[in-house]
């Protein structure tokens, strides 16, 4: 576990800021641009030096300004992915990546094998290669399995996919997921794209103005006022995971257990008892009083009204129970009369798109 309290003043921009990041697992610093994600990447890594504050991991500490400890930043065991990667260019790929395993031992004993890493990264037919030869997504697989094999015991990643475009964003993410899954490292990455989030996260904390908002599991966060602030009107919705009951290839859909209920989603790539995060915006949901019948939507879920609040331009946003998937749903003022929502009624949610942002073991 990561505990980190951070104060610290430059010019007119304060930080001041408390969270955890759980160990292992990818805990994202979210925000708008000028949040101050960088900053604590940098007071983190011990790049930058507090005002006050204290930064513990696993009880070992880093920095405690009330104690007079600070641990110089190569002594941290901080491993870090710069936006601008930083390899070197007068090393090839090899070169670059064992230079990550000479720093290594001369710390510590190396945990994570050469091999094992390549193999990761899917690097093997790049080892010969120059680094200007490469693609942004290979330079970044490059630049991820440097940093790996110095042996980090937590790794800071500062807007890896930043740089790159979308076909290449679509290449590199199973690589993110597949070192989630398969290393026990925690990992803090600075993103403000939010499907970065929904596809990678499984901590989130929420910045504004470098202060700490919100911070907790994904699906609970993604609730939060203050998130729907970050996303603004289009991007409010609900997170939940769920469960691949059954998967009929013939007509290419998957079940999957939501709550008490079921939704059926495109079946390519997914196999019986995977787990899955969906993004359900509050956009594609339509509500009713009554069971639907003769519609074209497959997907309702039986539910409950939890809540409701008022929104800008004539919209209320309602929260449901769906036998344990927390949703929300937008509405117009004349409908939510219209319908005589109202808390704890029974309600039917149609389901008019949903979103497979990431697949877990």
């Amino acid at each position: 576990m990561l505990n980190a309290r951070l104060q610290l003043r430059r010019g007119e921009f304060t930080i001041d800021a408390r969270f955890n990041a759980p160990a292992p697992g990818i805990t994202a610093l979210f925000g708008r641009s000028g949040a101050g994600k960088s900053t604590l990447m940098h007071l983190l890594a011990g790049l930058t030096r507090p005002d006050a504050g204290a930064i513990g991991l696993d009880g070992e500490c880093f920095y405690d300004s009330e104690r007079g400890i600070d641990v110089p930043a190569q002594a941290r065991g901080i491993g870090y992915v710069f936006q601008d990667l930083r390899l070197f260019p007068h090393l090839g790929v090899g070169g670059n990546l064992e230079y990550g395993l000479r720093r290594a031992s001369r710390r510590r004993g190396a945990r994570l094998e050469f091999a094992r890493v390549v193999a990761l990264l899917g690097l093997e037919a790049l080892l010969a290669r120059r680094t200007w030869q490469l693609s942004g997504g290979e330079r970044q697989r490059v630049a991820l399995g440097r940093a790996l094999l110095a042996q980090p015991r937590l790794l800071l990643l500062d807007e890896p996919l930043s740089a790159i475009d979308a076909a290449r964003r679509h290449e590199l993410l199973p690589y993110f997921e597949r070192l989630r899954d398969e290393l026990a490292l925690p990992m803090i990455l600075v993103t403000h794209r939010f499907d970065d989030v929904v596809r990678l996260a499984t901590h989130v904390v929420l910045l504004e103005a470098g202060r700490v908002l919100g911070q907790g599991d994904l699906p609970s966060v993604s609730l939060r006022s203050e998130m729907r602030g970050l996303l603004g009107p289009d991007g409010i919705g609900a997170v939940v995971e769920g469960c691949v009951d059954s998967v009929d290839a013939g007509a290419g859909l998957a079940s999957v257990r939501v709550g008490t209920g079921r939704l059926l989603v495109p079946s390519e790539g997914l196999r019986t008892g995977e787990v899955l995060r969906m993004q359900l915006l509050a956009r594609d949901l339509i509500l009713a009083t009554a069971p639907p019948q003769g519609l074209s939507v497959r997907n309702q879920l039986h539910a409950v009204v939890t809540g409701l609040q008022r929104e800008p331009h004539h919209h209320v946003l309602v929260s449901v129970d769906a036998g344990g998937a927390a949703l929300l749903a937008r509405v117009t003022e004349a409908a939510a009369r219209e319908l005589q929502l109202r808390e704890r009624q029974e309600i039917w949610v149609l389901v008019k798109a949903v979103s497979l942002r990431s697949q877990q073991q």
